[in-house]
């Protein structure tokens, strides 16, 4: 088909669909009510094609995006036959509906021209709240998808442009902000009409058969460009094993077993090994599990890949059923987002000993997810947010700090919007020094964030992982520090483990403290250039003492290189190791 293709042409289109999906989500955002989608970003958006593939995806959540084919065929399939014009569908249910976890709820139109269906525009948000158990709806103690909230299969949210008011009703009293979950779904239903109207313009300015045409050459485009990639892999079998810390005090890890096989231009990740579902919210459906392997790929990709279906094609994901990379009904799935970030680190470090240059030391393991709720000036409220983020070194620089996993593309919220619209005040926020893996190229610091609650009567809860696993190094490399959760109750400190199952109330003048685990070092610590070191002690990230226990650089007084000292010293070292 490339052979027919006007390859100038096929490049306009390409970039007319990723224009569609990035206005779709600056829509979202900008028109969304609660800080998790317009502050935070936790959404994403896509184009498909009638088939539901992905043809174009906006610059937003990785982990949810190769998901969007699994949730369209669910749709396309149950309601074949009964597909109008002026039709949006909602759906979150990851068993009636192929979703991820219940706060990821999906809206999706069909688009039509001359009455003939030509593709959807699909979006996806975490809404901050959809009942069950927990405010937040992360449940980490729930044992049944039943606990977790308002469960909707794909149903019509509009039929021929008229609202189903009954199905916003059943929303509204099933969760405990209303206002903000309804304006969510509402900014949605926004985004893609706003997409349905540039798709329409697409329509018409090339006819629905050139399209359809260069849609189909694009998927192969990107599928042989994925081939490419692949086969500048050395043939063979890679293997990582990685750990979620567990639920609760004494909860057993989470095993993640990972072998990568690589053979010509296919890959297929198998993940048999891997640990059983759990009795706990951070279960996967495997349309996640897919949609995680798939963004971790295409990572290593290179850049000119269209981010659409084809790019897939090569790529094969084994998970058995009932694990917790495939979990069967009716296991709890809310938390399920740290699972996603897990099988990105496996990927990564499976792929470390034959791509060095391409990937880069375990950082912090994803977004740690604290939530708080009460009533505050007499309405109730439920703040949620997605705190990011640290990387490990690579093999061209440090890791870097504030930045989300590669999985999620998010940010954190707004100090000044969180004091503006809760009880909490945000004392310190920043990063902590000595916590970065020291390597050649360190890792990121970890990154402090403290909450202080103004008010009695504050649910608290927090999924959060790396404090029994910190992240790995690198070819040498050290590990980063381990994450920590503290408690300061009047006067006193406690410790959280990672994800705790017992309901926390918090009272006014209480602290939450949370540091984020230091990323992994990248190559040896001993051969870091000592500027660097100097550089790192003077701006506050390593300390005198961290700069000689793990780097070997000896300070004079007024804060420059012993050159000598250093030389000796990291002899000595290097012969204590040998």
């Amino acid at each position: 088909m490339m052979a027919e293709c006007d390859l100038a042409l096929l490049e306009i289109i390409k970039n007319g669909f990723e224009a569609i999906a990035d206005e779709m989500a600056i829509i979202l955002m900008r028109t969304a009510h609660s800080p998790i989608v317009r502050d935070a970003m936790d959404f994403s958006t896509a184009l498909c094609d009638p088939q539901g593939q992905n043809i174009a995806q906006g610059l937003t959540t990785p982990m949810h995006l190769g998901s969007f084919y699994d949730a369209m065929q669910h749709l396309i399939t149950e309601y074949a036959g009964n597909i109008d014009e002026g039709d949006v569908f909602v759906g979150n249910d990851p068993y009636l509906a192929s979703g991820q976890h219940l706060p990821d709820i999906y809206v999706v139109k069909p688009l039509f021209h001359d009455s003939i269906l030509c593709g959807w525009a699909a979006t996806i948000a975490h809404h901050v709240d959809v009942g069950g158990l927990v405010p937040g709806s992360n449940s980490l103690s729930s044992v049944s998808i039943h606990q977790e909230g308002l469960r909707l299969p794909f149903l019509k949210l509009f039929r021929k442009n008229m609202p189903d008011t009954a199905i916003h009703a059943i929303i509204a009293a099933n969760v405990r902000t209303p206002d903000l979950v309804l304006g969510d779904i509402a900014a949605q239903c926004a985004a893609v009409q706003a997409g349905d109207r540039a798709f329409a313009d697409m329509l018409r300015r090339y006819g629905r058969e050139e399209l359809h045409f260069y849609t189909a050459a694009l998927h192969d485009y990107a599928e042989r460009l994925a081939r490419e990639s692949i086969r500048s892999i050395a043939d063979g079998i890679y293997t990582f094993e990685d750990h979620i810390d567990g639920l609760g005090e004494q909860g057993a890890p989470v095993v993640f077993r990972l072998a990568l096989h690589v053979q010509g231009d296919e890959v297929t990740a198998d993940w048999t090994g891997t640990s059983e579902q759990v009795a706990g919210g951070i279960n996967a459906p495997v349309s996640f599990c897919k949609s995680n392997v798939y963004a971790a790929l295409r990572s290593v990709m290179g850049a000119d890949v269209p981010n659409c279906h084809g790019y897939t094609r090569p790529i094969k994901v084994v998970a058995p059923e009932g694990t917790v990379l495939n979990c069967t009904y009716p296991a709890a799935c809310g938390g399920r987002g740290i699972t996603g970030y897990r099988i990105v680190d496996c990927v990564f470090g499976a792929l470390a000993p034959c791509l060095p240059e391409s990937v880069a030391a375990d950082g912090a393991g994803g977004s740690t997810l604290p939530s708080f709720s009460g009533v505050y000036r007499g309405r109730t409220f439920v703040f949620s947010e997605c705190v990011m983020g640290v990387w490990g070194g690579t093999a061209q620089h440090d890791g870097q700090e504030g930045v989300p996993h590669m999985a999620s593309n998010q940010a954190n919220v707004p100090v000044e919007i969180i004091e503006t619209d809760y009880p909490i005040r945000i004392e310190r926020y920043g990063v902590v020094p000595d916590t970065a893996g020291a390597g050649k190229q360190r890792g990121g610091l970890g990154i402090l964030r403290e909450y202080r609650i103004l008010q009695d009567n504050v649910y608290f809860g927090v999924r959060s992982d790396k404090v029994k696993y910190p992240p790995h190094g690198l070819f040498g490399g050290r590990p980063g520090a381990a994450a920590s959760n503290i408690l300061i109750s009047q006067g006193q400190e406690s410790t959280l483990p990672a994800m705790p199952l017992d309901p926390i109330i918090l009272g006014k003048g209480d602290v939450y403290r949370h540091v984020m685990a230091g990323g992994g070092g990248y190559g040896d610590p001993l051969e870091r250039d000592p500027v660097h070191v100097l550089e790192d002690v003077r701006d506050g990230r390593v300390t005198r003492d961290g700069a000689l226990s793990a780097y070997g650089v000896v300070l004079t007084a007024d804060l420059d290189v012993d050159e000598s000292e250093t030389r000796a010293y990291r002899a000595r070292m290097r012969g204590q190791h040998s």
